[in-house]
C-alpha cells in the first residue's frame, strides 16, 4: 500500500461511468468472480486501466478463466473512479458495492466470488456483506488493525499473503483471518513462502493457489 499526495480529481464523466467491466460473459451465468486490483491509500487522481496495479490483476483473471472453462461463469472487473481508498470516503469500496449492483442488475440474483489484491481485498472483505457474495479471495490485502468481521460469518474467506511483502503487513492479515474465525467465517491463512507484495516472487505459486481456491468456491 503506498499513500500519494491528492491530486486531480477525475472527470464528471468517470463518476458516471460503469463500474462493472465484464470480461467474459456467460450465455446462462450461473456464477461470477469480481475482480478488485490495487491502489494507493490516498490519491483522488483518476484510476486508468494501464495503471500497474490494474495491470498485474489481468494474468489472474486468465488464470481463473483456464480453471473454471465452464461457460456459465462470469468474469469481470471493478473499475475504480479514483485511484485511493481515501479515509472514510472508502471510494473503492462504494465502487465495488455499484459493481455487484451492476451485476445483479446484469445477469440477476447468483453467487459471486471477489478476488482482491492490496487495496483491492480490503474492499473485497468489506464488500462481502453483499448477501450475493459467497467467499472471498484476498491477495496480501492492505488489512489496518480494527477492520470489521462481523459481516463474514458463514462466508469462505481465504488470504493469501506473501511472507516478503513489505507494503501491506501479513501479520496483520494474520491476525484479521484469525478475528474471522472467532466471527463465524470459514477463513484460511495461506503464508506464500517468499512471496513478495507484487506476486512475482513465486508467481506459480500464487496462481495455482487462486485458481483452485475460486474453483472450489465455485463449486460448493
Amino acid at each position: 500500500m503506498t499513500v500519494d499526495d491528492p491530486a486531480s480529481t477525475a472527470g464528471a464523466a468517470d463518476s458516471y461511468a460503469p463500474a462493472l467491466v465484464v470480461r467474459h460473459i456467460a450465455r446462462t451465468a450461473r456464477a461470477a468472480v469480481l475482480f478488485l486490483h490495487g491502489g494507493r491509500a490516498d490519491s483522488r487522481a483518476p484510476s486508468r486501466s494501464w495503471h500497474l496495479a490494474a495491470v498485474r490483476m489481468k494474468p489472474f483473471i486468465r488464470t481463473v478463466a483456464r480453471a473454471v472453462p465452464d461457460d456459465d461463469v462470469l468474469l469481470a472487473e471493478v473499475r475504480y473512479r479514483v485511484r485511493g481508498w481515501n479515509g472514510r470516503d472508502a471510494d473503492s469500496l462504494l465502487d465495488a458495492r455499484r459493481a455487484l449492483d451492476e451485476l445483479t442488475g446484469l445477469v440477476g440474483d447468483i453467487p459471486v466470488v471477489l478476488v482482491g489484491h492490496s487495496m483491492g481485498g480490503r474492499a473485497a472483505l468489506r464488500a462481502a456483506s453483499a448477501p450475493q457474495v459467497h467467499g472471498v479471495v484476498a491477495l496480501a490485502p492492505w488489512c489496518p488493525t480494527g477492520e470489521p468481521v462481523g459481516h463474514l460469518r458463514d462466508k469462505e474467506v481465504v488470504v493469501l499473503h506473501g511472507d516478503r511483502d513489505r507494503v501491506t503487513d501479513p501479520r496483520l492479515s494474520l491476525t484479521f483471518v484469525q478475528r474471522a474465525l472467532a466471527a463465524g467465517a470459514r477463513a484460511t491463512f495461506v503464508s506464500v513462502a517468499g512471496g513478495d507484495h507484487a506476486m512475482l516472487r513465486h508467481g506459480g505459486d500464487w496462481h495455482r493457489a487462486v485458481g483452485s481456491r475460486v474453483r472450489g468456491m465455485l463449486s460448493r
